[in-house]
């Protein structure tokens, strides 16, 4: 019985991860808010671990989804990308077989997330114990909410009725996806938002909210797969009976939320803006904070 209940509280956390990973409202806010109130009975280092690596299954839901968009080869017979490949001269056969079998305007792509992902990368990785210690806690989660919330509304107001620039990954240049890249510094504190942070960024300096959307989720998997690799090797893969289970039915249940939740989410905001997401950060900010007021 007791195990069923820690089943049914990672189905939880899977559910919860896999709709906030994809929406500017914090996945580690949210798992944060829920640890408050469901608190699984583990140790404190497969915990800490848990809540990271889960979003392992989240990835996935991206990597599937876009896996025509993803991967930067072809067969041969039909690259139809050949027009984006480097104007190199000669009869060079590397060169020749590069333009054949490689889409160039796909890994391109993949270099302007490589670059967008490198300021998180050499800021979180040095301080990634400091930051836990300091700011990993209900209290700013609460403040963060809000704030971002704020800026959201914000960013949409002010951007209500203007042409975005860039409306392709075409568009996008290093110089937008170094830009990115340093709003992303901003989710290094819980309650930001990974997502929410870039998109609002990428906003910011031009884009569409849909390529917004788009290179924020692709931008997740390298950053996920790194964030993961470092809180398995500190953890050391030293599973106790029960732990790999409970992690992998976290993942799977991310995974299939995931799919559904970025379906939704890219299909409204064809039509909709990021203000919806703005109000209910701040108005559950609002109520953390009650919370916390009358708890204390």
């Amino acid at each position: 019985m007791e195990n069923l209940i820690e089943i049914l509280k990672v189905i939880l956390l899977g559910i919860v991860e896999g709709i906030t990973e994809w929406l500017p409202i914090s996945s580690t806010g949210h798992m944060i808010i829920i640890d408050e109130f469901v608190q699984l009975n583990v140790t404190p280092e497969f915990k800490e671990m848990f809540f990271v690596v889960i979003q392992l299954g989240a990835i996935m839901a991206v990597v599937v989804l876009y896996w025509h968009k993803l991967w930067p080869f072809v067969s041969g017979k039909n690259n139809d990308n050949v027009k984006y490949a480097p104007k190199y001269h000669g009869t060079n056969v590397f060169v020749k077989v590069l333009n054949k079998y490689v889409k160039w305007d796909t890994m391109q792509m993949w270099f302007k997330v490589l670059v967008a992902a490198l300021p998180a990368a050499i800021i979180g990785l040095p301080f990634d114990d400091k930051i836990d210690e300091l700011f990993y806690n209900f209290q700013t989660v609460s403040i963060t909410l809000i704030v971002y919330g704020i800026i959201f509304i914000i960013v949409e107001n002010r951007n209500k009725g203007k042409k975005p620039a860039v409306n392709n990954f075409e568009g996008l240049t290093y110089k937008h996806a170094v830009l990115i890249g340093i709003f992303q510094i901003l989710a290094l504190i819980p309650g930001t938002s990974r997502s929410g942070a870039t998109i609002i960024g990428a906003i910011l300096i031009g884009t569409s909210r849909y390529v917004a959307a788009e290179f924020s989720f692709f931008l997740a998997i390298p950053i996920m797969l790194g964030a993961s690799l470092l809180k398995l090797v500190k953890f050391g893969f030293a599973f106790q009976a029960g732990e790999l289970v409970l992690l992998i039915i976290g993942m799977v249940t991310a995974f299939i939320v995931s799919v559904i939740a970025i379906k939704t989410f890219m299909s409204y905001i064809k039509k909709k803006d990021f203000k919806v997401f703005g109000y209910y950060r701040i108005v559950l900010g609002i109520i953390l904070i009650v919370y916390a007021m009358l708890a204390a």
